[in-house]
């Protein structure tokens, strides 16, 4: 059987002190990559890094505190990891909120991190990745890039325009082994959305597992699964993406939304 083996890699996640990013970082590690870990925080920061070396005993990990939600932050993440060979772009932000009230501040800053933190690691690493012939970039959106949110305009559109951003650059790396891609989770139980979940139902006694379930039935009712899919679900696919088994996967939208798009 073919194992994926990223030994000799190093992988830059942003937004990984937890949940999908975090769990990314850890199935990258588990394959051998060393793996930078980025957030806004030190102290969060400081905590993944504990959690993964006591999973990963073995593991190599590097971090970099920096908000790539801003052009700053990137620039001290590109200037203190000058080159990498798989670019997770994962950081970003999301909230239930009214279409009519929403701000052009909020749409600003939502687009600042959800999109051009993207833009901005893209437009630093993939030179480099070209000129070794190597490199993997993978953009997390959303299956809410094509099932707009009523609930979250504003974030269904930032990751269309994802959806494109990773297409058009796939498209300028044609010939080269450098592949871009995007990835669709679905409603994913991770610490955001179990914070979302549970603002939403301040009173309620129900675990978050039947909150999560209640949610996906009631929004989004077309999923297969009935269920929130787990960031280690999701981080699979991701790793997968990420690899040299993936080598012929360049310019596609790889759903991991159990079934919530309704089309064939």
């Amino acid at each position: 059987m073919l194992g994926i083996d990223l030994s000799g890699r190093t992988a830059l996640v942003t937004g990984s002190t937890g949940g999908i990013g975090l769990a990314i970082a850890r199935r990258l590690a588990e394959a051998g990559a060393t793996v930078i870990i980025n957030g806004r925080k030190q102290e969060s920061v400081d905590k993944a890094l504990d959690v993964l070396r006591e999973r990963i005993p073995g593991g190599t990990f590097r971090s970099v505190v920096a908000d790539v939600g801003t052009a700053e932050g990137c620039d001290t993440l590109v200037n203190t990891e000058g080159a990498v060979d798989i670019l997770i772009n994962n950081a970003g932000i999301f909230g239930p909120n009214d279409f009519f009230k929403t701000t052009d501040e909020s749409w600003q800053k939502l687009f600042e991190v959800n999109l051009f933190s993207g833009v901005r690691l893209a437009r630093a690493y993939m030179p480099g990745m070209k000129e070794r012939n190597w490199g993997r970039v993978l953009f997390i959106a959303s299956e809410s890039a094509i099932n707009i949110p009523v609930e979250m305009i504003d974030y269904g559109v930032s990751k269309t325009a994802m959806l494109g951003l990773a297409r058009g650059l796939a498209k300028d790396m044609a010939g080269t082994n450098v592949t871009v891609n995007s990835i669709l989770p679905g409603p994913t139980l991770s610490e955001g959305v179990e914070d979302m979940l549970k603002a939403q139902n301040p009173d309620s006694t129900q675990p978050v597992e039947e909150l999560a379930a209640d949610f996906v039935l009631k929004h989004r009712p077309s999923n297969i699964l009935q269920r929130m899919a787990t960031v280690d679900e999701v981080a699979n696919i991701v790793v997968y993406a990420a690899s040299p088994l993936a080598s012929a996967t360049t310019g596609a939208a790889l759903r991991v939304d159990g079934g919530t798009v309704d089309t064939i």
